[in-house]
This record gives structure tokens, sequence and C-alpha cells, in this order.
């Protein structure tokens, strides 16, 4: 497979550093904002189920794995972080949906030079929310079959086992998804376009959707991944990902399809 895993991680590295430059603080902000107060809500809603979830998977460890449980927890709580952090980031994103994008724009106007032809000011971004759904729509129509697979698999004795590693390894994708199609969607790229080029570059790809998968597990730093994670996938857009997408098949404003 074509990439480097360390090179995806540094183009998140990039990201965090990006949010602090002066040019795109406003931009960082509302997004960082929304990000913050959907964790924070959510994590506050969810954190006194959290080990009752965790013992409900362990129930399902069959009497003669029971001497492995000490094992098998961990690999539970894993997969509780991945199913819970990936389900928040989820609806910080559709909620987010247009200042990403705006984000993406101004960070590619930065690191080249060039004007992006996309939504200008925050006021144009909140007026064509409507229209940024069908997008975040259309990662979850290609989430949801994927998911429920993994889902059926969690369910499955001792082939479940590896559950937790499948379900890291669907939002690490997902996430590379997620967020590489705010630059290229302000790129006039389509959604099948979109995925072909993270699929060339898989081993690259992976890198930065493991960083940005576990960065939303890590306190604090869950706080800030979205506005990270969407200026490293806009230099990882800009440096690699751009040569290997054909030229834009749409017209009108990003997030029409």
């Amino acid at each position: 497979m074509k990439g480097n895993p360390a090179k995806g991680f540094n183009y998140l590295v990039r990201g965090f550093k990006l949010v602090t430059q002066p040019g795109l603080r406003l931009f960082v902000l509302i997004p960082l904002t929304i990000n913050i107060v959907i964790f924070s809500v959510l994590i506050g809603a969810t954190i006194s189920e959290f080990y009752g979830w965790i013992e409900a998977i362990m129930n399902w460890v069959p009497d003669f794995l029971s001497f492995i449980r000490w094992v098998l927890w961990p690999m539970a709580l894993v997969l509780i972080l991945t199913v819970i952090m990936y389900s928040f980031s989820v609806i910080a994103n559709i909620i987010a949906s247009p200042f990403n994008g705006l984000l993406a724009e101004k960070v590619e106007e930065m690191l080249t030079g060039s004007e992006v032809d996309g939504y200008e000011t925050i006021g144009k971004a909140i007026l064509a929310f409507p229209k940024s759904i069908s997008r975040e729509v259309a990662k979850l129509a290609y989430y949801i079959p994927l998911a429920l697979t993994v889902l059926v698999i969690s369910f499955i004795p001792v082939v479940n086992a590896v559950a937790p590693i499948l379900w890291f390894l669907l939002g690490t994708w997902m996430m590379v998804i997620q967020y590489c199609d705010y630059p290229m969607d302000n790129n006039r790229r389509s959604f099948s376009a979109m995925k072909q080029a993270i699929a060339v570059d898989r081993l690259t790809s992976a890198g930065f959707g493991a960083g940005v998968m576990a960065g939303t597990m890590i306190p604090l730093i869950n706080f800030i991944i979205m506005p990270a994670a969407v200026c490293g996938a806009t230099v990882y857009w800009v440096e690699e990902l751009k040569p290997l997408t054909p030229k834009p098949t749409r017209k009108g404003p990003p997030a029409l399809t």
C-alpha cells in the first residue's frame, strides 16, 4: 500500500500549529466553540453510564474465557470510547460543517496564496448550512452499512474479540473522510473522487485518521481536535491529495452534493 503513516500523523501535528496562526484565529473560534460545547454536554450526559456499558459488553464474554477478562476489559474500554467519541464527532461536525468548510478555505488560501471560490465570510457560511447538510448525510450513508457490519461481528462469540480493533479502524477511516472532505468539497471534488484519492494514499491517510481518532479520546485534546483536523486535512489536500483527484465535475457553492 502506498503512503507513510508517520507523514499522515504529521499533517495533524501541523494542523495543531496552524490553529494558532493570527490570520486563522477568527475562523478557528466558531468550530472550536461548537466542539467544546458538544463534547462537554455529551460527555456530561453519558459519563454516569460509561462503566455500565463496559460491564454490559463484558457480560457477553463466554464463561470459558473468563480467565482473560483482564485483557478483554481494556478492549471493551477502547470499543466504547471509539464508538462514543466518533458519535460525538459526527454530531459536532454536522453542526459545524459550514464553518469547517470556511476554515479549510482560509487555510488553503494561506498555504497557496490563491483565492478559493468558497464561503468567503462567516455570514455566507451560516446561510449555506442547509446545503452543507447534504454532504454530511452522504458521509453517514457511507458509514452506516460499514458500522452495521462491524456491529454484527461484535455480537459473534470469540470473533468479537477483534471488534474493538475493527471499530477503531473504521473510526480512523471515517475521520479521514470527514476532514479531507472539507477542502475537497470547497474545490468541487465529488464525494466519490474524495474517497478514491485518500484510498490511493492509504497509509498516509491511515496515519492522519488514527491521530484524529486517538485525539478524540484524550481529554482537552478532544476539544480542539476538530479545527486542528480541518487545518491538517487541508495541508494534506494541498500537498498530496489535489493531484490525485480529477478536475471539478460540478459548479456552484460548496456542499451541494
